[in-house]
């Protein structure tokens, strides 16, 4: 069964909100890393930057953040902090990075093209590495399985457009740009990470939290698809840990940084999920599954995380990442993972644990929820 655009784009924002091109993966340590490292994060303190702070430490690597001082100032009191703006058109801009060395920059919040390359431009003459953080969403298509690296990007009509547009449909083109600015600038030293859902402790997106929170509640949930629907999810640590290691190893090229890979002996289910998150949250909870036919005649707002395993998403939760495997990527269990953002989010304020399931930020009322179960039960 294949659903209409506009249902796909309910049902799943991770064509536009997730978290290629023609060159080869060139996954080479083309000289040892140094036991120590200078990196310098663009960004640092929102959800993948503390994770890269916290593997990094450990290797008792030096770090630099660079931010604008707004999203959590406090964190990290002991590291270097540097204060501007990624738009060197806006104040001091990027002048607080000049003249400054470091072995590797981890850019985790570029979102156009002329802010990396203007970055990308000033530190390439004192920086070895530039590790630019993309998307799958750079990719022209979802429908195809197994996609790799060398797939087909899309594109933009104007490509210095700043603007995601009205429903992100240029959130994936701008990134394909960003990645293009970055290896400008740093040909043949740059590394470009495109990982799909970003999950797991300190997720601001509530996207994969929602699930075990839900579950948490207890009573039937609505699920929607099959529990063999496929399902690609990266706990933000073991992003950033292997971040990490492609800095110390120098791993340059193009890599898919997706979840288990995407083969039938490995794959995670959509069901292997949704049972972690029943189990991480005590087991009093009962997912209802809702096919595909259900949620076509009953147009519920929108799912997050899961997509459809039909038409244009077929292949979006099977993307390949053989190459990141290749390259060190490793994954921690899901029950680990979903366990792990439970507790994360039971820690949180009592008014930022409801702001889940209010009003135009839960994804499905109480009603909707309940009349898609009495449909699946017909």
């Amino acid at each position: 069964m294949n659903l209409d655009r506009r249902q796909i784009l309910q049902y799943s924002s991770a064509a536009a909100l997730l978290g290629a091109g023609s060159l080869a993966c060139q996954s080479t340590a083309s000289a040892a890393a140094p036991r120590k490292l200078r990196i310098l994060i663009l960004g640092g303190t929102g959800f993948l930057g503390p994770a890269l702070v916290e593997a990094a430490r450990p290797h008792g690597h030096e770090l630099t953040l660079f931010n604008r001082g707004k999203t959590n100032p406090g964190l990290f009191p002991e590291l270097e902090k540097l204060q501007g703006d990624r738009d060197p058109q806006k104040g001091d801009g990027i002048k607080a990075l000049a003249n400054r060395q470091w072995d590797v920059v981890f850019d985790d919040c570029g979102y156009y093209p002329r802010h990396v390359k203007a970055s990308a431009e000033l530190l390439a003459p004192n920086v070895a590495h530039y590790v630019y953080v993309s998307s799958i969403s750079a990719y022209a298509r979802n429908d195809i399985e197994g996609m790799d690296e060398d797939a087909e990007c899309g594109t933009m009509p104007d490509p210095t457009l700043e603007s995601m547009g009205p429903q992100y449909e240029y959130y994936g083109p701008l990134k394909k740009l960003c990645e293009e600015a970055a290896e400008a600038a740093f040909p043949g030293r740059a590394t470009i990470v495109r990982p799909g859902y970003i999950v797991g402790p300190g997720d601001p997106t509530d996207r994969f939290t929602y699930w075990p929170a839900r579950a948490a509640q207890g009573g039937e949930f609505a699920v929607p698809g099959s529990p063999e629907d496929p399902i690609q999810v990266i706990d933000v640590r073991d992003l950033a840990e292997w971040m990490v290691h492609v800095a110390e190893t120098r791993a340059f090229g193009r890599f898919n940084a997706c979840g288990p890979v995407p083969s039938p002996e490995s794959r995670l289910r959509w069901g292997d999920a949704i049972a972690a998150c029943v189990k991480c949250a005590g087991g009093s909870a009962t997912p209802r599954w809702v096919p595909l036919e259900v949620l076509a005649s009953h147009q519920p707002a929108g799912f997050h995380i899961w997509a459809p395993y039909d038409g244009e998403t077929r292949g979006l939760h099977r993307t390949s990442n053989a190459r990141a495997v290749a390259a060190g990527l490793r994954f921690r269990s899901i029950e680990t993972t979903t366990c792990d953002t439970l507790a994360w989010f039971q820690s949180l304020p009592p008014e930022r644990r409801q702001r889940l399931f209010d009003g135009a930020a839960r994804m499905l009322s109480p009603e909707k929820e309940a009349e898609l179960i009495a449909a699946t039960r017909a």
